[in-house]
């Protein structure tokens, strides 16, 4: 089952995967905590630990199952941090900046990444190919992140960020689709495009515009990290 992914490949991919989620939840849990409130902090979610932020399913079976299948787009999730916003201090404008941390960091990684290249001539020429192999797909995987979760549908960040800064009449009927955001997003980047392809029909519209946007990202990082 597992024979097309070499242990090279693997290699090149978990690190990168496991610091972009780690640092994308942390940062939520450690804004929140700025903003007032405690609960991510009580539960050891403002941490660094890959392990407190893995979710099983959404981290490593999902993903997994759609590489396999060679879906044209690959979805997954890590725990969300839990945050009480009724804690914060201004919990409608503070619960912008809590969602909006987390794709701002992961933005920062994958410059931080893009810098990297400049330095690989000091690495050892045996080494050279897996850091530059790592630190490629981290850039890609911190801007398929940052895009991502700037969906604007709850519960991601892009949705909370809207609910935060909408008006109300917006706003609330926003914020009431939150318990089925996950169903609809998996509908709209999975379910819709294999519907699709069983009408011969190119329902890919969702992936397609968060590819478009991932590019841009990608490209916007490379331009202003001196990679072009």
């Amino acid at each position: 089952m597992f024979s097309g992914i070499s242990l090279y490949t693997a290699s090149v991919w978990i690190l990168p995967v496991l610091l972009a989620i780690t640092f994308h939840e942390a940062a939520h849990g450690f804004v929140a905590r700025y903003f007032g409130d405690e609960t991510a902090s009580r539960l050891g979610r403002v941490s660094l630990n890959p392990l407190k932020h893995i979710d099983l399913f959404g981290t490593v079976i999902l993903p997994g199952v759609l590489v396999l299948s060679q879906s044209p787009f690959i979805f997954g999730y890590a725990k969300p941090v839990p945050v009480n916003f009724s804690a914060l201090r201004n919990p409608r404008a503070d619960m912008a900046w809590v969602a909006i941390a987390g794709p701002a960091t992961n933005i920062a990684l994958a410059i931080l990444a893009a810098l990297s290249f400049h330095l690989l001539g000091l690495a050892p020429t045996a080494a050279a190919q897996w850091i530059f192999d790592n630190l490629k797909n981290a850039v890609l995987i911190n801007a398929i992140l940052a895009v991502f979760n700037m969906f604007p549908l709850p519960p991601l960040d892009g949705g909370r960020i809207a609910v935060s800064i909408l008006p109300d009449v917006i706003a609330r009927p926003l914020a009431r689709l939150e318990p089925y955001g996950m169903l609809i997003l998996i509908t709209l980047v999975i379910l819709i495009p294999l519907l699709g392809s069983q009408l011969g029909a190119n329902l890919n519209f969702a992936s397609q515009a968060i590819s478009a946007a991932t590019g841009f990202v990608i490209r916007m990082v490379l331009l202003v990290t001196g990679n072009t």
